[in-house]
């Protein structure tokens, strides 16, 4: 047991950094069809993200439920036609030919909302990595007002206003991420790696997005 516990222990932000470094999208020219996010990767990363945000705490719930949501419905997708949907890009195709890419539950809106959760945890690294002893509570809601905000109904926005009380001590969050002897300067600078990497990830996921009037869409 003591092994396994060792093998979990291995850094989220370690694993998340070797999916970013080897992730690679092509991004959009002049013609669309050049565009490609890879599907089982990405959602591999959103994976890895999920258990970054579990360390909030209960804070994360209602967020992390939708992105549990949303990978499974992108998996479920891609396991349909893993060949034409082991690009991203070709699903926003086939649902905005159909009129569908903007309905509560297609697979457009889930990766858009996807997105933003990594938005979110790119933000909340960022300002950790840039200041390990700032007040997680709030970090964590300068992030979210940047990021979720926006797009979030009032119904999602209550909820993460009731939640944020529950967030730990910025101490015990960042002890959670650390690999075992791990010391905090390693893990800061770790956490800067991995936004250097995400934040122009996210920036050619946002203009494709955009190419596909998909980088608006709100809650219902």
């Amino acid at each position: 047991m003591k092994r396994s516990r060792d093998t979990e222990k291995k850094s989220e932000i370690n694993s998340a950094i070797e999916e970013l470094s080897v992730l690679v999208i092509v991004k959009p020219g002049k013609n669309h069809e050049t565009a490609h996010i890879p599907t089982k990767p990405f959602l591999s990363l959103c994976y890895m993200i999920l258990q970054v945000l579990d360390k909030v705490g209960p804070t994360m719930a209602v967020l992390r439920q939708d992105i549990h949501q949303n990978i499974k419905r992108l998996e479920a997708i891609h396991e349909s036609n893993p060949l034409t949907n082991s690009n991203l890009v070709e699903i926003f195709k086939s649902e905005t030919s159909k009129g569908n890419a903007k309905k509560r539950i297609s697979g457009s809106k889930s990766f858009v909302w996807l997105t933003r959760s990594l938005d979110f945890t790119s933000a909340l690294l960022q300002a950790l990595s840039t200041d390990p002893e700032k007040n997680l509570e709030q970090a964590v809601q300068e992030s979210y007002d940047a990021t979720l905000n926006p797009w979030h109904g009032w119904i999602s926005s209550a909820a993460f206003r009731v939640g944020i009380k529950l967030v730990p001590d910025t101490k015990t969050f960042m002890d959670l991420l650390r690999e075992k002897d791990e010391n905090c300067d390693t893990l800061r600078e770790k956490m800067e790696i991995f936004v250097s990497l995400l934040v122009p990830f996210l920036e050619d996921i946002h203009s494709i997005l955009k190419m596909y009037n998909l980088d608006r869409l709100k809650s219902n």
